[in-house]
């Protein structure tokens, strides 16, 4: 098992409550695909299929629409991945359960995907023997799948004492017991110093590289909204405090993007840039993202309201104001931008309780 050879760049669809259609994933794969990136993700929390009731096979139907978007990023050229998170299975990886699992991976073998994820965050962790455990249902899942390549995403994959304050205790030497028993070429999801970090220090990744004997790979919570103080905004800015050395920090950059599939393509526009461009101005890249993607009008008035919807928000808008921003935005409908804020506006992005980080 050997290590992507390439820096992985792109999405991981990674987020809680509402999840995107399938016509928004194929238009944000060839979005990504045309702007450089080589990687999508398919991980939402809400798939119950791949989570909660990762032992249930899929429905006939979803089990068509992943092997229809498998096909399609791969024929864009992009390296398409499923996240599999079989909750809390390491407090009970019996033989029954083995033969589940078993199970659940000959169906993802079906949708053939580059990667597969195995995703054990937002978890119960404090267990003494949580890295053992998880190594097994590691091995096991490698052994039954087809997939060129795996990333394990650890219970604490952060420092933040967020993740202790709801689940549980860090078992005392954890992350290097997983980077000592897991095989090389096998990535490691890391989301920085805390789980939004703002920046990803030098000194803190390759601290980090060394308890996992490998780089880490980046997943970066921006421009995600799913938490309960970012769901009534909207990240429509480019990307800031990250910069081209984290190619050789990290195996790879992954964001994570908004519960509004079309709204993210502005901030994810950027993300390449941060390693193509030698001179990385993130306002001139988020004017340049609006005129491209939206179209004049809709460029002018998304770059007029960027600050107050990325700032401020719903909680801060009288009700007033949602009328006239409504009232705004429904000249440019169809546009998918459009719709999204309009929907947005509308309440349609509730807050999911299930989201505790």
């Amino acid at each position: 098992m050997n290590a992507p050879t390439r820096f992985r760049l792109g999405i991981i669809e990674g987020f809680f409550g509402r999840q995107w259609s399938w016509q928004a994933r194929q238009d944000i794969a060839a979005f990504l695909a045309t702007q450089g990136c080589n990687s999508y993700i398919y991980a939402p929390k809400n798939d119950a299929y791949f989570r909660k009731q990762w032992h249930m096979p899929c429905p006939d139907t979803h089990l068509r629409n992943l092997q229809n978007l498998s096909r399609h990023t791969q024929q864009l050229g992009l390296d398409f991945g499923i996240g599999l998170s079989p909750f809390e299975l390491y407090l009970d990886f019996s033989p029954s359960n083995r033969q589940l699992l078993k199970n659940k991976i000959a169906q993802i073998n079906t949708i053939a995907p580059q990667t597969l994820c195995i995703l054990f965050d937002d978890m119960m962790g404090n267990l003494h023997n949580l890295a053992k455990v998880q190594l097994e249902i590691v091995d096991f899942i490698c052994n039954q799948s087809t997939a060129d390549s795996f990333v394990l995403c650890p219970t604490y994959y952060s420092d933040d004492p967020l993740l202790t304050r709801h689940f549980g205790d860090q078992p005392q030497h954890y992350l290097e017991d997983l980077g000592q028993g897991l095989y090389p070429g096998i990535e490691v999801f890391w989301t920085g110093p805390k789980v939004i970090s703002d920046a990803y220090p030098g000194d803190h990744l390759l601290d980090v590289a060394t308890r996992l004997k490998r780089k880490p790979l980046l997943w970066d919570n921006y421009p995600v909204n799913d938490a309960k103080r970012l769901t009534p905004l909207l990240h429509l800015k480019s990307f800031t405090c990250r910069d081209k050395s984290l190619r050789e920090l990290t195996s790879g950059h992954l964001a994570n993007p908004m519960n509004e599939a079309y709204l993210s393509q502005l901030p994810l526009f950027s993300l390449p840039i941060i390693y193509a461009e030698e001179k990385y101005e993130a306002e001139q890249i988020f004017q340049r993202a609006c005129e491209l993607l939206c179209g004049p009008g809709l460029a002018q008035a998304i770059k007029d309201d960027s600050e107050r919807f990325q700032n401020q928000g719903l909680d801060v808008f009288t009700p007033s104001e949602k009328k006239d921003f409504l009232r705004k935005y429904s000249i440019f409908a169809p546009h998918p931008i459009a719709l999204e804020i309009l929907a947005w506006l509308g309440g349609e992005y509730e807050f999911d309780p299930a989201c505790l980080t």
